[in-house]
């Protein structure tokens, strides 16, 4: 009787790791969102997201950075006792320090003063070091100061350098763009996305062009050098990534910070999803998209929404009267 009831429990806990699944595993196949009543005035472009918060790290860069890490373990580049090293503007720090703590590496960051509170406090609960560099610097500052801890010891670190390394777009076109064509059926139209590594609009960008050549891609940057939308990058201004082509771009266009947060507010209140300030100025970049077509007109525009709201709580911009 005991062998039997036994038995039953041995095979109860192996179909329950059948079942389960690592952190890792669960990066990727985020739900593509479709907006109902924000861009109503567009109908009949349909406008999706996906909404990358549903990555275990929260953002888009679980993506790109578990890319990173296993194309470093591949080349033994990445080895146990190495320390991985990068500047990051939040996300993708999250999701190295995250990771490590997975995968059991130390995790060492270069952080602009201006990332928001929590991105910070999250870092910190991850256990990873960090560098805070000058926050009137951004990410090119982070960038500078990597640089240089690199070079004083290079033997101590993997490096793998986000807005250089291919495995950064390689992610999106081996998943991001796979799920998009798949989440449509094949009906998009249209991709649009916010630049900062570039990594997101590059990888997909690519991907989606070689599935049909007729969609049109649009990269998004904000309008000047001094802006409200972490993570992203005004290039004319900026350390420009080496993996950044904008030849995949059919169409640039510059966001206002101001109708980041202004959208932010109303999806907010009209559907239900509290927005990050990047992925609200990719909204805003998709409603110009929307706009720009002739009145009438079929579309079906996929955006990436690469974060929540809940980690910039702490900034101002929620406090003001927008709507």
């Amino acid at each position: 009787m005991s062998g039997g009831k036994q038995s039953a429990a041995a095979v109860t806990a192996a179909e329950a790791r059948r079942l389960g699944s690592t952190l890792v595993e669960r990066i990727g196949n985020t739900p593509l969102l479709r907006l109902e009543r924000a861009g109503r005035e567009f109908a009949p472009v349909e406008l999706f997201a996906k909404a990358e918060w549903c990555n275990p790290g929260g953002s888009v860069k679980d993506r790109a950075a578990l890319s990173m890490i296993r194309a470093g373990e591949r080349s033994g580049a990445l080895v146990p006792g190495k320390t991985i090293l990068d500047a990051t503007s939040g996300n993708t720090g999250i999701a190295y320090a995250m990771l490590g703590a997975a995968l059991g590496y130390a995790v060492k960051l270069c952080l602009p003063a201006s990332a928001s509170l929590e991105r910070k406090r999250i870092l910190h609960a991850f256990g990873a070091e960090v560098v805070i560099t000058p926050g009137d610097e951004g990410s090119d500052g982070a960038i500078r100061r990597v640089r240089e801890l690199y070079a004083a010891d290079p033997e101590r670190y993997f490096y793998p350098d986000q807005y250089s390394n291919p495995a950064n777009w390689q992610a999106h076109y081996r998943t991001t763009a796979e799920e998009i064509w798949a989440q449509t059926e094949g009906r998009v139209t249209h991709f649009v996305a916010g630049l900062g590594t570039s990594g997101t609009f590059v990888g997909t960008a690519r991907r989606l062009k070689e599935r049909n050549p007729a969609i049109r891609c649009v990269s998004l940057q904000p309008e000047g050098p001094f802006h409200g939308l972490e993570g992203w990058k005004h290039m004319p201004s900026a350390i420009v990534p080496k993996i950044y082509e904008p030849a995949l771009a059919d169409e640039n266009f510059e966001i206002r910070t101001e109708d980041a947060y202004y959208l932010a507010m109303r999806l907010a209140r009209e559907e239900g999803l509290l927005l990050s300030p990047s992925a609200a100025a990719a909204l805003a970049g998709s409603f110009r998209v929307a706009g720009s077509l002739p009145r009438g007109n079929r579309a079906v525009i996929v955006t990436v929404f690469p974060d929540a709201g809940d980690k910039y709580l702490s900034e101002r911009f929620w406090e003001q009267e927008w709507l």
